[in-house]
């Protein structure tokens, strides 16, 4: 009898694995392999392949070529996040699934994209590489991270040393040499200045500048570009880290050359094709000129028996937008 139990609950295993079925949420979905690891949870972390098609079999996204998403696994808020999906899944397990485009557009039918038919579907394939609890992912992270941070730095010593470098460094990491000192006033937070500059990675590609001779030497293309110094309010979080921290150092008219890792740079997700995540970044500048802030309004006068002070408001200055990100 236990014999009989066992074939038949294989042989519904192999009906469900192929069974198409549908989510809550109105996702049809066909779990392609039945394996027999322990489910994913709520919290996971999965690593896994996707492709994404329209019902014309024109691809809207896709992995395999690339390299695979991680993403914890949250209740569900929309169909097209899968989250209904990864809970009925193991490692190793493969599914499609097929959401409807009128219930992702649904109530913003103007926001719906020509090449996503009304009435069509979004045809899903997922394929589970990976499982880990968040604490073993996170761990897997820093150990990565670990191993980014050293290869960074050792490009930095290797570059310092092959262009026989002076540089000295600041505890945030930042390296710098100051090629023409000056005596002039040095800028505060607060105070506006103009730069001049050059930016190239340590491979030597420049990818900006603000100096029209450099930027045609290094073959830039930078169409309505106005080459002159770029203005800078120190202490508003518009530069990057390592050029607020530089420029403190410099009085007007110094010219300096700054070694800026990634952590006071673009950090793990870089800017544009030219700087990559966890780029160490050179550049030549120049402080042109320190424009003064505003000066604090004085602290008011104690107002005595004979004579009463009256406060004036402090003015507030206006916040400005935060830096573009890359």
């Amino acid at each position: 009898m236990k014999i009989y139990l066992n074939i038949f609950v294989l042989l519904l295993a192999c009906f469900n694995a192929g069974a198409q079925q549908t989510t809550p949420k109105g996702a049809a979905y066909t779990i392609l392999t039945q394996n027999t690891g322990e489910k994913i949870k709520l919290g996971d972390v999965v690593t896994f392949n996707i492709e994404q098609r329209t019902d014309k079999d024109s691809v809207l996204f896709s992995t395999y070529a690339t390299q695979p998403v991680k993403a914890q696994i949250k209740p569900s808020q929309m169909v097209m996040d899968l989250m209904e999906i990864f809970p009925l899944l193991t490692i190793n397990d493969s599914a499609t699934v097929k959401i409807p485009v009128d219930s992702i557009f649904k109530g913003a039918d103007d926001r719906r994209p020509p090449f996503l038919a009304k009435g069509g579907q979004i045809l899903t394939t997922l394929k589970i590489l990976n499982v880990q609890s968040l604490a073993d992912a996170m761990a897997e992270r820093n150990a990565q991270l670990e191993k980014i941070k050293a290869a960074e730095l050792a490009d930095a010593g290797r570059y310092i040393t092959e262009k026989k470098l002076n540089l000295l460094t600041k505890s945030s990491g930042l390296k710098y040499q100051i090629t023409q000192p000056s005596a002039k006033r040095k800028p505060q937070n607060g105070d506006t200045v103009l730069v001049n500059y050059v930016g190239q990675t340590l491979s030597g590609k420049v990818f900006d500048s603000s100096i029209e001779e450099e930027a045609k030497r290094a073959g830039l293309n930078q169409p309505g570009r106005k080459y002159e110094p770029i203005e800078v309010v120190l202490g508003e979080g518009r530069v990057i880290k390592g050029w607020e921290e530089a420029l403190l150092l410099l009085g007007e008219g110094a010219k300096a050359k700054l070694l800026i890792p990634s952590q006071l740079g673009y950090g793990e997700r870089g800017a544009g094709a030219d700087i990559k995540p966890f780029s160490t970044l050179v550049f030549d500048v120049e402080l042109v000129k320190v424009k003064p802030g505003k000066k604090a309004a004085a602290a008011p006068v104690k107002a005595s028996a004979k004579k009463t002070v009256t406060k004036k408001k402090a003015v507030t200055r206006k916040t400005l937008p935060a830096k573009k990100k890359n």
